[in-house]
């Protein structure tokens, strides 16, 4: 055998183009430049991470109705699967290869070749695989919080393939321009810690388009907005005790979100940890109080819903805002998603998880407060930002105010006009049509394309089998002798 050569440090990265692997493992220590305390923070919170994706399929399933519950628990794996392998294979070189362009990167990336030793873009204190790592878990997620949106009535193919065409040109387009630091929202100076714009604002400004594509749940249509006020069906969540621990595990997952987004293990990162905490804090127990006081009793939903507003406002804010400040984002953002919820009816637009109240105006507002509250120290406790950040009104720097409302509203209006148009495009081919028929969602979306479901389980599950159509059936009668099989088609 022949001799092991000798092993030495790695005392300075090679440039990029020259060496983009970092160096030569087999006779170099690419570790050596590394902290193990950075290497193992960020890691650990990876692997935390990806559990916030299945936690919001058990969150979706428990106030689903049961009928189409198990659907979302399908989704929920479908988006840690499907769009892991996506990322893998293009997704992350679209927003974080080193290109000059401002609008999105290119294939460089592509499979993770020329992902290795390099210092990332995010961080020069750790290695370009592993946050590639960390960025699966963001993609994951966001794609399931918008999968939400097709509550009942949207067809499974359809769906699946709207979340990847969705993920390409609207998640990865924005994840380039504030996250590359060619990215044109990155240079203008657009402040958000974790994520708002690409993970909150788009996947809630998305759910609305797609709510509004798919039209409203049998029983809801040819009504008024004063009929909506006072008929809108409001469904109990069938399982508030699954409702109930997917919030509890987002919330855990939430802390290693937003706690690594520093991208070293630092005082901003316990920083960070603690305004999530408190903001998660601020929002549910304004939510709850907002539910006492109009209806008299305590609300489960609520609770949840205000969790998770208080997380969606503290996301852009985190490693800016001081932590005396950090509950009342979190409340702030709780009473705008709150009263957001309560006057949906007037957009007519069925979305029962209210994921475009929660997360699209949640980030929304997030990302203002940020603009509002940023002070100068807090980006400076990582140990390598020092004055490079100017914080917000606190520290007089008016402009931040702007250039926040305009990274927001940009978001907003690229994640809704492009989600419409690649809806518009899916429901036109063949086959691909994006509403479920009137019998399938009457059955439930779990008996029509769920093996573990039987007949028997659909009875006993509530499911409403003999219940006839509330409305004209786009999908024609069966006709005397058609087989089974082709009636199928025709969903």
């Amino acid at each position: 055998m022949a001799e092991a050569p000798e092993i030495t440090p790695v005392t300075e990265w090679p440039d990029w183009a020259a060496n983009p692997d970092g160096g030569d493992p087999l006779t170099q220590d690419l570790n050596a430049l590394y902290d193990k305390g950075d290497l193992c923070w960020l890691l650990v919170c990876t692997i935390l991470c990806w559990q916030i994706t299945p936690a919001i399929g058990f969150l979706y399933a428990g106030m689903h109705r049961r009928k189409a519950a198990l659907t979302m628990v399908l989704q929920s794996l479908f988006c840690a699967c499907a769009c892991g392998i996506q990322y893998w294979i293009y997704g992350y070189s679209l927003y974080q290869s080193r290109t000059t362009n401002p609008i999105l990167g290119d294939l460089s990336l592509a499979v993770f070749k020329n992902v290795l030793a390099q210092p990332s873009l995010a961080n020069s204190d750790i290695p370009d695989i592993l946050y590639a790592a960390f960025g699966f878990t963001f993609v994951s997620c966001t794609a399931m919080i918008l999968a939400g949106a097709m509550l009942e009535r949207g067809r499974l193919a359809p769906s699946m393939l709207f979340l990847l065409c969705w993920t390409t040109f609207v998640y990865y387009f924005l994840a380039y321009w504030e996250w590359n630091p060619s990215g044109w929202l990155y240079n203008l100076g657009l402040y958000d810690f974790a994520g708002s714009g690409p993970v909150h604002i788009a996947s809630g400004f998305g759910a609305l388009a797609w709510s509004m594509m798919l039209g409203p749940r049998l029983h809801e249509e040819n009504q008024t907005a004063s009929e909506r006020k006072s008929k809108l069906a409001h469904y109990k969540p069938h399982s508030p005790l699954l409702m109930c621990i997917g919030t509890v595990f987002i919330w855990f997952g939430w802390f290693a979100f937003n706690g690594a987004s520093t991208a070293n293990l630092s005082l901003r990162s316990i920083y960070v940890v603690v305004n999530t905490n408190l903001a998660a804090c601020g929002g549910g127990v304004t939510w709850v109080l907002l539910d006492y006081v109009s209806k008299k009793k305590f609300s489960l939903v609520g609770f949840c819903s205000g969790i998770i507003s208080g997380l969606v406002g503290i996301t852009p804010a985190a490693g800016y805002v001081p932590v005396y400040v950090a509950c009342l984002v979190g409340s702030v953002t709780s009473v705008c998603s709150f009263f957001a919820v309560k006057y949906k009816y007037l957009l007519s637009v069925d979305d029962g998880l209210d994921i475009f109240a929660i997360h699209g105006i949640g980030g929304f507002v997030g990302d203002i407060l940020t603009g509002f509250f940023a002070a100068q120290f807090v980006p400076a406790l990582d140990g390598v930002s020092g004055a490079s950040y100017d914080g917000g009104w606190w520290n007089r720097n008016f402009r931040q105010m702007g250039l926040q409302l305009a990274g927001a509203t940009t978001c907003a209006a690229w994640s809704f006009f492009v989600s419409c148009l690649l809806l518009f495009i899916i429901n036109k081919i063949p086959g691909m049509h994006i509403r479920a028929s009137e019998e399938h969602e009457i059955r439930g979306l779990d008996l029509k394309y769920l093996e573990d479901v039987d007949y028997e389980d659909a009875i006993l599950s509530g499911c409403m089998i003999t219940e006839p159509p509330s409305r004209q059936s786009a999908t024609p009668t069966k006709a005397p002798g058609t087989s089974a099989g082709e009636q199928e088609k025709t969903d």
